[in-house]
């Protein structure tokens, strides 16, 4: 599949990969550089020619250069088995004369049965498909992680609303010592259990007004 082995061309990236998504097309370019001092012809093949359109599918490289071939992916209805592509495709290179042009390229070309050196590259097809079309463990994944954040603020509710109870407890208590005797430091803890109960339901009106605590 790789294109070190070849000694004509070079072939990048090595596979084809495509963001698949339903009722769109989709478009891979690969650059095909000519490694050679000599004119070389490249021809493309696909195990699925009515699926994708290639653009140059056959052409002449000149030495040390390169070319751009597109390959789209037509607009599909439906997903693939398992969101995995079987499809293809390969790449055959051979040197040709000097000044060759494409459309004088005979037929045999790229035939192994002549005496030409017949050089393939393979590449395979990989989608991609957006996070919306992918499998439901992530989604599974993140649905989970929601939970477990609402139950935590629930709790933190809660927690809240026993220990405002408990501060309101105090402050009855304490109004009831006030009334049997004074107490010179019941000002100050009047006052801070004020405090606290402000802060305490401050903070409860917070989670409960919360979207995420609903």
């Amino acid at each position: 599949m790789t294109s070190v082995a070849n000694q004509l061309i070079s072939v990048q990236p090595e596979d084809l990969k495509f963001q698949f998504e339903l009722e769109k097309q989709s478009y891979c370019d690969l650059k095909v550089t000519n490694r050679t001092e000599h004119h070389v012809a490249f021809k493309v093949k696909t195990t699925s020619p009515k699926k994708y359109f290639v653009r140059p599918n056959t052409g002449v490289v000149l030495p040390w250069d390169s070319c751009i071939i597109r390959v789209t992916l037509q607009a599909q209805r439906e997903y693939p088995p398992d969101k995995q592509s079987k499809d293809k495709f390969l790449l055959q290179s051979t040197t040709v004369a000097p000044h060759t042009d494409v459309n004088e390229l005979s037929t045999d070309t790229f035939s192994k049965e002549g005496e030409r050196t017949i050089e393939e590259c393979k590449l395979k097809v990989i989608y991609m498909f957006p996070q919306s079309a992918s499998g439901t463990v992530q989604d599974g994944y993140e649905q989970n992680f929601d939970n477990q954040t609402l139950q935590s603020l629930k709790e933190e509710r809660d927690a809240a609303v026993r220990q405002t109870q408990q501060l309101q407890l105090d402050l009855e208590v304490l109004k009831r010592r006030r009334n049997r005797k004074v107490d010179p430091g019941f000002s100050f803890r009047f006052a801070l259990i004020v405090g606290l109960i402000g802060i305490m339901a401050g903070f409860l009106l917070n989670l409960l007004s919360s979207p995420s605590a609903e």
